[in-house]
């Protein structure tokens, strides 16, 4: 199933709130943060040889890649905000 199909609802609640470009990041930061969240889940059961305590390294790169990936599209969007409010967008 397409995301356009699997997260109709959601697109559509946020399009119509945010407008389309920032409904649509809006939906994407959803989907990283609900990976986040997956991906702690599994990091308590796959503890590192290496780091007791910490996640195995794989795991620790795939969240790294995710909060950056959040943190980029935090600014995309508050930089379309910044822009709507000074009138350039």
């Amino acid at each position: 199933m397409s995301v356009w199909d699997d997260r109709k609802d959601a697109l559509e609640s946020h399009e119509f709130q945010m407008g389309i470009e920032r409904g649509r990041l809006a939906v994407a930061l959803d989907l990283l943060t609900d990976a986040l969240v997956l991906t702690g889940q599994h990091g308590v059961y796959c503890q590192s040889a290496r780091q007791p305590g910490k996640p195995a390294m794989d795991i620790q790169l795939i969240d790294k890649c995710l909060t950056d990936a959040k943190e980029l599209v935090i600014s995309v969007m508050t930089e379309m905000k910044e822009r709507r409010k000074a009138g350039l967008a």
